[in-house]
């Protein structure tokens, strides 16, 4: 009994002045904390041969005398392959070797994949092993691949890809390359950022806008919804000689060509030209409504490229104000192909802000700035009396000097509560909430085509066909 007591005892001093897991957790965790001041942190492989020592730790209490020695040595063994690969790590690998470069394009286009090229030039003489990633601007950038593990040469340039995909349009920045440096084991990584500005201005997508040439060209507008329109009267300038279509007047087939071509011709002949376009985009609170992930003032200003579009390519020119409690941008009204940029440029970082619009201030900034008869086409929502008041005052003063258009734009979910009413009565309240506020869109629409006002009242995705339709009856009634 008395030769257990004291095993026990010498058991216990071992404990108490030998290594223990509390010890060895204290003795790692001061010069890691050192390190991590200095941007240098341990890997996972570290942890895990870590791990391996504390493990065999635990069983020391249970086990022989003499067994708290293999964790010891573990442990040992750990330290010095750590701190000799540390060693290494720190006394051949410079930051201040490494040189970084970005190179893209300046414009790109919201839901396409650009590219984008890094390059890393190794000035020293030994190689480094990296993890190279790029700036995603907190997740407003979609990069792939997401990082490039690689190993850069001494004295050579290495040339990393990835692909860019924007979440939305605006002006970014890239302000960094993050780079993770990787010991010669792996067992400890040093994290650095090298500033890296580059500039990158996301316009929205004009894919529609080929679509709409092909289309035009091949005479298939009805496919997308463009409507071909009567003219009231018939324009005496020749503009070119085409296929005939099913929809063509007779008359204007040139006999001559189709002889010659032994195919229909028709005689096309141009519209009247040189007129204006300005379109007013309301960038306040009642465009911050989204459907189908996006905003109600990404439809507006879909479709008011598209119609510009359509309108320079008639020879008209076209203009844009775009207001919320202020006049944010103002594109003079221009033709020729360079306005079709300056549209873009001057929509593309506009977003809708939970303000109230200034109705006052922008129609006095386009009395003051556009003074000649245009057409104004007004993009906006309304579901207040107030709103409602501005706007029918605003856009009656217009007419005489110019041909007001208003283009409201729809929500989904108030026609979906009123057009699906159940007997719960929750759901009851709601609909006759909606179909109330219909009821009164519907009467403001109505005094406001009293008043001479053009009006669509259309839902987000339909915009573009229908805006484009209206433009064009304008131009065959020569309303302008």
């Amino acid at each position: 009994m008395k030769d257990a007591l004291a095993a026990s005892k010498d058991h216990l001093s071992i404990l108490e002045w030998g290594i223990t897991p509390w010890t060895v957790l204290i003795l790692c965790a001061l010069p890691l904390l050192i390190l991590i001041g200095f941007g240098i942190y341990p890997t996972r492989r570290t942890a895990l041969l870590t791990a391996i020592p504390f493990a065999l730790s635990l069983f020391v209490p249970w086990a022989w005398d003499w067994y708290w020695v293999i964790p010891v040595a573990a442990g040992l063994l750990v330290i010095f392959f750590s701190a000799l690969d540390l060693v290494l790590f720190l006394t051949l690998v410079q930051i201040r070797q490494v040189k970084v470069t970005r190179q893209l394009q300046r414009v790109a286009s919201l839901g396409n994949h650009h590219k984008v090229e890094v390059s890393l030039d190794n000035t020293g003489s030994t190689s480094i092993h990296a993890i190279i990633r790029d700036d995603t601007l907190a997740g407003q950038l979609s990069i792939t691949p997401a990082s490039h593990k690689i190993w850069l040469k001494p004295r050579k340039r290495t040339t990393l890809e990835f692909k860019v995909l924007p979440s939305r349009r605006g002006d970014f920045l890239l302000q960094y390359v993050y780079a993770h440096f990787l010991s010669l084991v792996g067992l400890w990584v040093r994290n650095h950022r090298f500033p890296c500005e580059s500039h990158l201005h996301v316009y929205p997508n004009i894919k529609q806008l080929g679509e709409y040439a092909l289309l035009a060209r091949t005479n298939r507008l009805s496919q997308i919804g463009v409507r071909r329109t009567r003219k009231a009267g018939q324009d005496n300038d020749f503009e070119r000689l085409r296929d005939y279509t099913q929809d063509d007047n007779y008359r204007h087939i040139d006999w001559r060509s189709t002889g010659r071509r032994q195919k229909l011709t028709v005689r096309q002949f141009q519209t009247d030209q040189s007129q204006r376009v300005i379109f007013l985009l309301d960038c306040g609170r009642m465009m911050t409504n989204e459907y189908q992930g996006m905003s109600l003032l990404d439809y507006a200003l879909n479709s008011i490229l598209m119609l510009s579009y359509v309108a320079l390519d008639q020879g008209d020119s076209v203009g844009m104000l775009c207001f919320s409690d202020r006049i944010n941008t103002y594109v003079p009204i221009a033709g020729g192909k360079k306005q079709m940029n300056r549209i873009l440029h001057g929509g593309f970082n506009q977003f809708p802000s939970m303000v109230q619009s200034r109705f006052d201030e922008a129609f006095l900034y386009l009395s003051t700035h556009c003074r000649r008869r245009s057409l104004v086409v007004l993009l906006t929502n309304v579901i207040d009396q107030v709103n409602a008041d501005q706007i029918q005052n605003y856009m009656q003063n217009l007419n005489g000097c110019h041909l007001p258009l208003l283009v409201l734009l729809r929500d989904h979910r108030v026609f979906d509560a009123a057009d699906h009413p159940t007997m719960d009565p929750d759901i009851l309240y709601r609909s006759a909430a909606a179909s109330q506020l219909l009821v009164w869109r519907h009467q403001v629409l109505q005094r406001l085509r009293a008043r001479g006002t053009l009006t669509l009242d259309v839902f987000p995705e339909e915009m573009t066909a229908r805006m484009v339709n209206q433009y064009l009856d304008i131009k065959a009634r020569h309303m302008l």
